[in-house]
């Protein structure tokens, strides 16, 4: 009980001498008088310069203090397309390299198939068993009409055709999921002349950007022959720590670090990556994508603030300046204004601050000179000033 006793106590003593610190260095602060003397010839000897206040940040301007985070560009899932081959067969001829930009229907692959050319054969059989079924259907209409015949045989017929002509149907399919084009499937049964090769073509425009195999290589339908790729739309993948990543939400916008370029939020991801504790954000890069390349890193500049009521009221009556401009005493935040004869510390409310920039609230306004370097000699000349009197 005693040891207990013991304990309280100096932890109590702890305490009341924390508080008296904390109150005597408020109250020196206080005391500190607000302006003091500092000679034209110090303020070059220190190196200490000034800037004026320019513009009051307006709502529309409090994102300008941004945070820089990593980025990767990334081609969202429904912009890139895998060729794959169709059918068993060898690669006889490539028809573009890596990085070509090709269009809609361009030729891109050559392949060499005995099973591409039985399916051709197919679907000519097909079309001549539905072509004889139509003339018997037509016959057998015209003699039941005349009453030569029942009317059981027209619909025998009928029935007959029907079945030739979904033969003729599934064999069109059959070929067109291969990468046969329709119009060259209607050459074909007009001509009656099979392909010894079939030609895969682009089913979008795009850049092709992964060959994968090589002529002479021999493919089965599991085989990715090449990937094309549209990259007119980009999104950006950034990297946030996970304490900070409800700031920006869906539709914020978001400026590319030395890329006349911005991007606008779309979504954050639901997990966290165990290792690094980062939460990735995806956004849709807005326009002159071609300044992009899709797995490029660069960095993206995001705003500290959000678009709430409380965000719209802090910016009233704030200034933006250098991180390097303000000083403090305790946990007060200072800015020294230059006066006649020296300087005057003016206590600032900080709103909020990114990397080397910070955004103020406090008594000053446009035009007064605010010291932006030396600042640390400035707050030593503040001290000394009143321990002098």
């Amino acid at each position: 009980m005693r040891i207990f006793h013991s304990w309280v106590q100096a932890r109590l003593t702890v305490c009341t001498m924390a508080a008296l610190c904390a109150w005597s260095s408020t109250a020196q602060s206080a005391d500190r008088p607000a302006k003091f003397a500092v000679a034209s010839t110090q303020v070059q000897a220190l190196g200490i310069q000034t800037a004026p206040l320019q513009v009051q940040v307006t709502q529309n301007q409090a994102e300008s203090v941004r945070t820089p985070y990593p980025a990767q560009v990334v081609i969202p899932p429904t912009a890139e397309q895998v060729i794959s081959s169709p059918v068993n067969g060898m690669i006889s001829q490539l028809l573009v390299q890596t990085n070509d930009a090709v269009s809609k229907g361009a030729p891109l692959v050559r392949i060499a198939s005995a099973e591409f050319g039985q399916q051709q054969l197919q679907l000519l059989q097909a079309s001549t068993r539905a072509s004889l079924a139509a003339q018997a259907s037509q016959r057998e209409q015209a003699l039941f009409a005349e009453g030569l015949i029942a009317q059981r045989r027209v619909q025998e017929a009928r029935a007959t055709l029907m079945e030739a002509e979904a033969a003729l149907t599934q064999a069109k399919a059959a070929l067109r999921l291969m990468g046969m084009s329709t119009a060259s499937i209607d050459k074909l049964i007009a001509s009656g002349n099979p392909q010894d090769s079939l030609v895969l073509t682009a089913q979008q425009a795009g850049v092709v950007t992964d060959m994968a195999v090589k002529p002479g290589q021999r493919v089965d339908p599991t085989t990715a022959l090449l990937h094309l790729a549209q990259t007119g739309t980009l999104w950006l993948e950034i990297q946030v720590p996970v304490a900070q990543s409800a700031l920006w939400l869906p539709g914020t916008p978001l400026n590319v670090v030395g890329r006349s370029l911005t991007a606008q939020i779309l979504s954050r991801s639901a997990m966290v990556e165990s290792g690094s504790q980062m939460v990735t954000l995806r956004a849709l890069v807005q326009g002159k994508t071609s300044l992009l390349r899709p797995g490029e890193l660069l960095s993206v500049d995001l705003p500290t603030a959000t678009s709430t009521a409380a965000t719209k009221a802090s910016t009233t009556g704030a200034w933006e300046l250098p991180l390097s401009a303000l000083a403090h005493d305790g946990k007060q935040a200072y800015v020294f204004v230059r006066t006649a004869d020296g300087f005057e510390a003016r206590a600032v409310q900080v709103a909020a601050s990114a990397g080397q920039r910070v955004r103020i609230q406090g008594p000053v306004k446009a035009g007064e000179q605010v010291a932006v370097s030396g600042v640390v000699a400035l707050k030593g000349a503040w001290i000394n000033h009143k321990d002098a009197q």
